[in-house]
């Protein structure tokens, strides 16, 4: 499926609702939250990207934001449950990565999910330690991965 894939940010009105949208089905509404709370503090100054299939369906979501010049902090990571396993959520961690490269950044850092620690160890991150529980049952880990330095193009 990823050769299909389209990423870039949502552009219109209707975009940015499907991208909320997915986060919140994937990564609220299973716990019961409220609707709303799939927007994150931050949100206006990250760097968003979306993943849409050869129909333009979005498939998945994630962003990134810099605490600091030197890194970068993936959040919302939400790929349709559907479609999960088909490389996704891998092309977009890539595509965010690069961007965090090209802005300088040499590490990224994220909070994973105890259930989404083996992909994100496939894609090089380690963990440094647990973190928080969310929801009081959706056990975290955060996990770092240094990033190569962007490469010079004559």
């Amino acid at each position: 499926m990823t050769a299909l894939l389209k990423l870039r940010a949502p552009e219109t009105t209707e975009e940015w609702a499907d991208y909320y949208g997915l986060r919140y089905e994937i990564l609220r509404k299973p716990w019961n939250q409220p609707e709303g709370s799939e927007h994150l503090p931050g949100d206006d100054e990250a760097v968003h990207v979306a993943a849409f299939d050869d129909s333009e369906h979005m498939v998945g979501v994630a962003r990134l934001h810099f605490p600091d010049p030197q890194t970068g902090q993936m959040r919302g990571v939400a790929v349709r449950e559907e479609v999960q396993g088909q490389g996704i959520g891998k092309a977009l961690m890539q595509y965010l990565e690069e961007a965090a490269q090209v802005r300088g950044a040499n590490k990224i850092v994220l909070d994973s999910r105890w259930n989404a620690v083996p992909f994100y160890v496939s894609l090089g991150y380690k963990i440094l330690k647990e973190s928080y529980l969310l929801f009081g049952q959706i056990q975290h880990y955060t996990m770092v991965k240094k990033l190569a330095a962007p490469e010079v193009k004559a």
